[in-house]
C-alpha cells in the first residue's frame, strides 16, 4: 500500500461496520407477540426429534438464506414453513440485539405481533412437534435461573471412531507459546433457564427473552 492510497482506503471503509461472520452459522429467529384476550403472548415451538437439536424449546426461525432478500424476510419465511403464519399476518416491530453463541452460531432475532387466533397456527410436523404460547407476563414475573459454562479453543482432538490425534492447527510446529499446544481460553459463559408449565427454555431462546424483558422494563 502506498501513502497515496490513503483517500482510496478511506473510502472502501464502511461508515458503519459490519460484523465478521464467515465461520458462524447465520439464523434469525422470531419472538413473535400473539394477543391472547387483553394480554401478549409469545409463540414457541418445541422441535421436532428428527432435526438439529430436536426436542428443545426455542423460537420459529432458521438459517439465513442468500435467496432472502433480507434477515427480516428470512424470520417471517421461516416462521410460515414452520407454522403456517401467512407473511401479511405479521407485523415486525423491531429488533433485539444479535446473539453469538459459543458453539458457532451468530443469531438476528426480530420481533413481531401475529394478527392471528392461536388455533389457526398449523405447525409443520418435518420441524415443529408442537406449538404453544406463554404470557409475556410470566417471563416478566419469574426470573431465569442462571449458570455457568466454560469453553476452550482446541487445536487438536482425538477421533472417537479410531483414536487418533488429529491436529486442526499445529501451534508447536508453527513456534508459538507452549500455551497454545495444548487448548487455551477457559472463557466463562452465562447459561439462562426458565422453567415454564410446557418445559425447559434454555440457551439461546432464553439469553433472547432476557434481552426482550430487560428492554421492557427499560422502557416502562
Amino acid at each position: 500500500m502506498k501513502t497515496s492510497d490513503l483517500g482510496a482506503l478511506r473510502a472502501a471503509l464502511p461508515e458503519i461496520p459490519g460484523i465478521q461472520g464467515e465461520d458462524y452459522f447465520v439464523s434469525v429467529v422470531l419472538l413473535l407477540l400473539v394477543p391472547v384476550g387483553e394480554e401478549f403472548s409469545i409463540l414457541f415451538e418445541k422441535r421436532a426429534t428428527s432435526i438439529r437439536q430436536g426436542g428443545e424449546i426455542s423460537l420459529p426461525g432458521g438459517r439465513h438464506d442468500k435467496e432472502d432478500e433480507s434477515l427480516q424476510a428470512t424470520a417471517i419465511r421461516e416462521t410460515n414453513e414452520e407454522l403456517g403464519i401467512p407473511a401479511e399476518k405479521i407485523t415486525i416491530v423491531g429488533r433485539l440485539d444479535s446473539v453469538f453463541a459459543p458453539m458457532g452460531a451468530m443469531v438476528h432475532v426480530f420481533v413481531g405481533v401475529a394478527d392471528i387466533s392461536p388455533s389457526s397456527i398449523k405447525e409443520n410436523p418435518d420441524e415443529v412437534e408442537k406449538a404453544f404460547l406463554v404470557p409475556v407476563s410470566y417471563f416478566q414475573e419469574n426470573a431465569p435461573e442462571v449458570y455457568t459454562v466454560v469453553t476452550e479453543v482446541h487445536p487438536k482432538y482425538k477421533d472417537k471412531s479410531t483414536g487418533e490425534e488429529v491436529v486442526l492447527f499445529p501451534a508447536k510446529e508453527l513456534g508459538l507459546p507452549r500455551r497454545y499446544w495444548d487448548g487455551w481460553g477457559g472463557f466463562k459463559h452465562r447459561i439462562f433457564v426458565f422453567k415454564t408449565p410446557e418445559g425447559t427454555v434454555w440457551g439461546l431462546t432464553a439469553k433472547i427473552l432476557v434481552d426482550f424483558v430487560k428492554k421492557l422494563t427499560k422502557d416502562g
